[in-house]
Order: structure tokens, then sequence, then C-alpha cells
């Protein structure tokens, strides 16, 4: 009988034994899992914060970039502008009385067809103005400065030195001459009015 007694005490401190077993395995079990997912975590955070702050800065990147871009297109349409009024002008201020046609086709140059016909119809009479005076004058460029622009229109004034001779006055005189241009982005930057050209004209 004792021995049967200390058999059934080993099995029951085997059972015992074997039941701390299995509930202390799963908490050992359980806490590298729970260690292993607090890490993931917070890997997942850290890698989504550095995410979007790298949107945030790309964002910030691309914008600051594209109003740079829009803003160095804006100020190359306004030399453009400048440059195309400024050439113009002192195409019109270059005269040789002696060629009076090559000065119409100047005129007329990199204008509008409506600004052109207008030329056509005035050559006559600027014909018969320079022809008696012996009129020539030769232009150099000052500047040129946009005045105001809507919708690709630029409005710029245009300055110029110009040095004229005629029969009345051979051995020439020199004066500024300004010029208030319209040029046309928007038509291939075509100039579309012309104010000022009487200034390099004979009797202004």
């Amino acid at each position: 009988m004792s021995t049967v007694v200390i058999k059934k005490g080993t099995e029951k401190d085997t059972i015992a034994t074997q039941s701390e077993i299995q509930e202390s395995v799963p908490d050992a079990m359980q806490s590298p899992s729970l260690a292993i997912k607090l890490s993931t975590l917070i890997t997942g955070l850290t890698i989504t914060g550095l995410v979007a702050v790298a949107c945030l800065f790309a964002g910030l990147y691309f914008s600051a970039d594209g109003k740079l871009s829009e803003r160095d297109a804006r100020v190359a349409d306004a030399d453009h502008a400048e440059q195309t009024a400024l050439d113009y002008a002192v195409g019109a201020s270059t005269i040789d009385y002696r060629n009076a046609k090559a000065w119409f086709d100047t005129l007329a140059a990199n204008t509008t067809p409506q600004l052109a016909a207008k030329f056509a119809a005035t050559a006559p009479q600027l014909e018969q103005l320079l022809l008696p005076l012996q009129w020539t004058s030769k232009a150099v460029p000052i500047s040129a400065a946009v005045t105001s622009e809507s919708n690709g229109i630029y409005k710029v004034n245009a300055f110029l030195t110009v040095t004229s001779t005629s029969a009345q006055t051979p051995a020439g005189t020199q004066t500024t001459v300004t010029y208030a241009l319209t040029v046309d982005k928007n038509s291939g930057w075509k100039i579309t009015d012309v104010g000022g050209l009487d200034g390099a004209l004979p009797g202004k």
C-alpha cells in the first residue's frame, strides 16, 4: 500500500508539473510575440512618419520650383517683348531717302497685317516728305521697358538715340526718341501698334 501511495503521489506531482509547464509555456511564448508586435508597430509608425515628412518636403519643393519656373517664364517673356520692341524701333528709325522702299518694308516687318496695311497706305506721303529733304537717320538703342502686360499683350517703351542729316542740317543732329509699342505674344510676338514714330521723322 505504501508503494501505491508513492506512485499516486508521483503521478500527482508529475501531472502538476506538466500543468505548470503548460501554463508557463504560453506565457513564455507570448512575451517575445508581444515584443515583436510592439517593435513592428513602432517601425511601421516610424516609416509612415518618414514617408509623410518626405511627401511634405517634396510637395514644398515642387511648389517652390513651380513658382520659380513661373517667375522665370514671366521674366523671359518680358525680356522678349522688350527686345522685340527695341529691335523694331531701331529699324523704324533707320532711314535713307535714297531707298525709301527698304524703310517701308522695315516698318511693316514683324507687324500684324492691319498695322502693315496702315503703313502701306501712308507710304506715298512719307516718301514725299523724305525725298525733298534728303533725309537720313541712324539709331542706337538705349533701353526698353515693359510698362504693362495683360493676357500676353505687352506695352513697351523703347528709347533710342537718333542721329539724322538732311539738306538743311548736313552736319547732322542728335536727339533721343521714345517709341511706345504694343507687342502681342499670342500673335507670335507681332507688333500691333506703334507710337512715337513721328519723333524720328523730319519736322518733329
